[in-house]
């Protein structure tokens, strides 16, 4: 989904404000401190440069199927987005460690085929300019896989693509279907995939004889959570793993319903990328389904609260988004 990264730095900074209040005594983000005084957790969550990450062992029948060249450097050259979006890649609180569930997952991918990570973090254009130049071997930077990229590059899925409707704490409204957002207000942001299909949403509605949605955009992101906490909006729609991490930081919203990041047509899924007939995407999907069957992959998305973004196996150019 490419809409993804438009919350990045506004969830990074919402994690400021709880934490700050931790320090009272008085939140619902639990934190604690790290021995140089640095806040470690948000939540649940790591955000310490020490991550005790979870490792893989290397797999010789699965190294076996990358081509030869890679076994003989040894390196995974791996392109990561520069852009801070938590959980899935930012900076731990010595601003100089990259952490996130993207890296972690690679990691373990890498461990399986008895690599080392060289990882470089770019701009979200260059990650596909290094994939095309033969500069990455791989990208593990939260790319949904379309029928459009399918033409230029192979993907090895690993997580799905959900989008989710966050409201405030202790809401009983669920949301599964477009009848459960009719008469609501509900917040998005401008020109993203989740704005198309709550419009779509809204429009069914109409037809079913139900009150359309009400749909409000903000300025900043940060104003669509304000807006949430003092009733403003009933709801706002935006990628899941923001939505989860924000949760867990401020303590004062919860995930009322996620649904594919594809609508209604097909299940959006985030796969390892690699430029076409590179020859490395069987390795890919053995050593993550490897690391699916062995619970190191459910132990990474637990400890970044993405659960429920794990799939059962790990697919070789599934069906993607449809070209607009």
């Amino acid at each position: 989904m490419l809409s993804r990264r438009t919350l990045a730095a506004s969830v990074a900074a919402l994690a400021v404000a709880p934490l700050l209040a931790a320090c009272g005594g008085d939140s619902d983000a639990a934190t604690t401190t790290g021995r140089a005084g640095g806040t470690k957790k948000v939540g649940n969550i790591n955000i310490g440069p020490d991550q005790n990450r979870v490792r893989g062992q290397k797999v010789d029948e699965i190294a076996a199927l990358l081509p030869a060249s890679v076994r003989k450097r040894g390196t995974l050259r791996l392109g990561g987005s520069a852009d801070a979006s938590p959980p899935l890649g930012f900076f731990a609180t010595d601003d100089k460690t990259r952490i996130g569930s993207e890296l972690d997952i690679a990691t373990l991918v890498a461990d399986t085929l008895g690599l080392k990570i060289q990882q470089e973090l770019v701009s979200w254009e260059n990650l596909f300019v290094g994939l095309d130049s033969g500069k990455f071997d791989a990208v593990f930077s939260n790319v949904t896989v379309t029928e459009e990229r399918k033409e230029k590059y192979d993907f090895a899925t690993y997580r799905l693509d959900d989008i989710a409707f966050e409201a405030k704490k202790g809401t009983s409204w669920r949301v599964k279907e477009p009848k459960d957002v009719a008469g609501k207000t509900i917040a998005v942001s401008s020109g993203t995939n989740q704005e198309k299909i709550l419009v779509d949403w809204s429009k069914q509605d109409e037809k079913a004889g139900l009150k359309p949605v009400t749909i409000k955009y903000f300025q900043k992101d940060t104003d669509y959570y304000l807006a949430l906490q003092s009733g403003r909006i009933d709801a706002y729609l935006g990628p899941n793993p923001s939505a989860a991490y924000h949760v867990a930081a401020a303590g004062q919203s919860q995930i009322i319903g996620t649904i594919s990041g594809g609508g209604d047509d097909v299940q959006g899924k985030i796969a390892a990328t690699t430029k076409k007939d590179s020859g490395l995407v069987d390795a890919y999907a053995a050593a993550l389904n490897h690391v699916i069957e062995d619970g190191s992959y459910g132990r990474v998305l637990k400890r970044w609260g993405l659960s429920s973004e794990a799939v059962p196996k790990s697919e070789i150019n599934p069906e993607g988004l449809p070209k607009p």
